[in-house]
């Protein structure tokens, strides 16, 4: 019999917070990439935290940071801070979607992770909460093991429907029964393939995709957990 599988994101979704910001920041504190990557998203961090900007800008600008200075780090130090970083932030989880990993574990579901920050910190993260598989981003390396900073299957890892397609495939599981837990409009192609998607902390634009489609939302403040 095949195995029915459940698929969440992993950043705002089951982590409460972003793996990459997390590693970006450590990095910095560590002196593997320099003060100045800071610079590069601190005014959009406090436009955020102001409520004067949105957290879409604060992440790319995240992102362009992380990409600015990846090229040259050995592969070994990016790890290492990478472990240090899943093991700092191992308990920072909304109690809702950590609570539904544990359920669809012991119900035999086969638990399938997708983020688009670094493998190298989401397979350690994900692990941790005995997931069977991840997918993440993928950097490539050198012969030098020193990171390049080019992104490998970019064209696979942007669309989530097609990961879960041929995850299904690939490992032989069912998606009758199956479940789908994402925050952001990245989400909706793998929310669409799944029988019961679950729209977690939604931003706006999920959020009204949802209720168009008749999603169920749900939302984890404080210690209050919502059903809308």
């Amino acid at each position: 019999m095949k195995k029915k599988v459940a698929i969440f994101d992993i950043d705002g979704t089951i982590f409460r917070s972003s793996l990459l910001i997390e590693l970006v920041e450590a990095l910095i504190a560590r002196g593997i990439f320099p003060e100045e990557a800071w610079s590069v998203y601190e005014r959009k961090k406090r436009d955020w935290l102001d409520r004067k900007g949105n957290y879409d800008d604060y992440m790319r600008a995240v992102v362009d940071a992380f990409v600015r200075h990846l090229k040259g780090v050995p592969y070994a130090d990016f790890a290492s801070v990478a472990e240090e970083v899943v093991i700092q932030n191992r308990s920072r989880l909304y109690r809702y979607t950590r609570d539904l990993v544990g359920e669809l574990k012991d119900k035999g579901y086969f638990l399938l992770a997708i983020s688009h920050s670094p493998k190298t910190i989401v397979e350690p993260f994900t692990k941790k909460l005995q997931f069977d598989k991840s997918y993440g981003i993928v950097y490539e390396t050198g012969s030098t093991e020193r990171f390049t900073g080019k992104m490998l299957d970019e064209h696979l890892i942007f669309n989530k429907g097609s990961i879960l397609k041929r995850a299904v495939e690939k490992e032989g599981l069912t998606l009758k029964g199956s479940y789908g837990v994402g925050d952001t409009e990245s989400d909706i192609t793998m929310l669409e393939m799944v029988e019961r998607p679950i729209v977690f902390n939604p931003n706006q634009k999920l959020y009204k995709y949802a209720k168009r489609m008749g999603w169920p939302v749900v939302v984890e403040r404080k210690d209050v957990i919502y059903r809308l």
